[in-house]
């Protein structure tokens, strides 16, 4: 599988899914235009992934700030990297927040309230 590396710009996240290592990473502001249309090529690619996924997959979360529309669509990826979870493959996401950031630790409390993989909560201390 080609990886997908998007490039970050002020409204959108930098995306990184490498399958050859396994290792996810979103990371920035996440207020595209069109959540769905931004989102759709990453839940595509994971479609794909979770046929044959690595026996460990890191999902690295590092979102400065992200809007309404796109709470739904990492919800989505979140979905599927349940769903590798459930196929008895070992996945660990990572929620990294800024230390005086409350409401990107609750927002990260929130998915793992929902979604049934280990989640990490990892204060970013400057």
């Amino acid at each position: 599988m080609e990886p997908i590396v998007i490039e970050g710009t002020p409204k959108t996240p930098s995306i990184r899914f490498d399958a050859k290592d396994g290792v996810f990473e979103i990371k920035g502001r996440s207020i595209p235009e069109n959540s769905v249309e931004f989102y759709k090529p990453l839940n595509e690619w994971l479609d794909q992934y979770m046929q044959v996924p690595l026996d460990k997959t890191v999902v690295n979360i590092r979102l400065e700030y992200f809007n309404t529309s796109s709470s739904k669509c990492i919800l989505d990826v979140f979905k599927r990297l349940e769903a590798i979870h459930r196929s008895k493959h070992d996945v660990e996401i990572n929620w990294f927040y800024e230390e005086d950031d409350e409401d990107m630790l609750e927002a990260g409390e929130d998915y793992d309230s929902i979604i049934k993989v280990p989640f990490k909560m990892i204060e970013i201390v400057e």
